[in-house]
């Protein structure tokens, strides 16, 4: 009781706004800079999806599922393009940052558009790993990891359903 006593004016004083005036300098005016786009977001029509969407596409996109390694479509793949999301079609990956991880599922070490791709801490089946998610509808793509090779140091390990690949003229 005796510590309620002091406890509460203390908290009751700590709560309240200094009722003396201070001085502050006036805030600079805002810079002339452009507004930045709104990230546009594309929600997921789970029906939609199933009657556009191949069954292992469904289950690795909106479940979240794997498909096996050596045996999907571009673990193998070198051909000089951009990799898309099968679900919004937002550019993914380039083909120039496509690396053999040895892995079997399609790896690269960098992204081609910064917010394209989501990373989150991923706690399913008993380990702590790294989701990588579409930044535009938030399907499933695959897993980061922090032993790729230089200049980043990261392996974004992606499985083929989640991807689209457009070519290009090039050569990689």
């Amino acid at each position: 009781m005796r510590f309620a006593r002091f406890a509460l004016p203390l908290l009751v004083a700590a709560c309240t706004p200094d009722p003396s005036p201070k001085a502050q300098a006036p805030a600079p005016p805002p810079a002339a800079a452009p507004a930045p786009a709104k990230e546009e977001k594309v929600a997921l029509d789970k029906e939609e999806l199933k009657k556009r969407l191949t069954p292992q596409q469904y289950e690795v996109c909106v479940f979240k599922g794997t498909e096996k390694p050596f045996q999907n479509k571009f673990w193998n793949h070198h051909d000089a393009g951009k990799y898309h999301c099968v679900v919004c079609d937002a550019v993914l990956f380039d083909s120039k940052t496509k690396f053999d991880s040895g892995t079997g599922w399609p790896s690269f070490y960098d992204v081609l558009t910064k917010g394209n791709v989501k990373a989150e801490v991923d706690r399913s089946h008993g380990m702590v790993r790294t989701e990588v998610t579409c930044g535009k509808c938030g399907s499933h793509l695959g897993h980061l990891f922090e032993d790729g090779p230089p200049p980043t140091g990261r392996r974004y390990c992606i499985n083929s359903a989640s991807l689209e690949f457009r070519g290009t003229e090039e050569k990689k």
